[in-house]
């Protein structure tokens, strides 16, 4: 089965809907970066369209977690509050759920079970990628798994990440054999996402132009 692998929406609701409408289910995995929410006007609607895609279509959707589903279920967590997380996007995110308090026990069980990576023989998708770091799975690592910026580790396959943004177009490096396509929808630029062949071979990538309903810089 092909892939067919989702950037950061950051609760861009409306535009990840657009985006959707390229995918192919009965072909396609679909899988996700992580960082459904913060920043964007529509969280908790983001969340509900994920959970119910996972609900419809179990063997074909995987949504992976990322830095910012880390920051939201500490921050309402035995752990929490966590004030970091609402600078750097939660505290639009927590107004959000304000207006939808029903979903939020539901999402937070929801968001902490999602799973970091995603891989098989040729691919490796997560939200920030693997570097040459002791204990990259460590949810706390700052050159982890969820929170790496700059080169990551050429691993022998293709890695697909999202988190650090580009100017609107998805990056490659072929010397470490990364893929970004977190191409800033949140900042008014896209939501990209790119259908890859299992064994690893980029077919087409797909950018959708933010909607200006999602995000004030749109």
């Amino acid at each position: 089965m092909n892939l067919f692998v989702i950037g950061d929406v950051h609760g861009c609701y409306h535009t990840f809907l657009e985006l959707l409408q390229h995918w192919q289910p009965e072909q396609e995995l679909l899988l996700q970066v992580g960082d459904l929410m913060d920043r964007g006007n529509f969280a908790p609607e983001t969340i509900s369209l994920a959970i119910s895609l996972g609900e419809k279509h179990p063997q074909q959707t995987v949504f992976l977690k990322g830095n910012h589903e880390v920051g939201m279920t500490r921050h309402y967590g035995p752990q929490g509050p966590y004030p970091s997380w609402l600078q750097w996007g939660g505290r639009y995110t927590l107004h959000q759920y304000s207006r939808h308090k029903e979903l939020l026990a539901a999402h937070l069980s929801w968001l902490q079970q999602r799973p970091l990576f995603w891989e098989n023989d040729a691919v490796l998708v997560s939200h920030a990628g693997l570097a040459d770091t002791p204990n990259p799975l460590d949810e706390d690592n700052p050159d982890g798994i969820l929170w790496r910026r700059g080169p990551l580790r050429n691993i022998g396959k293709l890695q697909v990440i999202g988190h650090t943004p580009t100017d609107g177009s998805p990056d490659f490096d072929p010397i470490h054999h990364v893929l970004n396509i977190d191409t800033g929808a949140v900042y008014g630029q896209a939501l990209t996402g790119v259908k890859i062949k299992a064994n690893g071979d980029v077919l087409r990538v797909i950018s959708v132009p933010t909607n200006p309903l999602d995000s004030d810089r749109a």
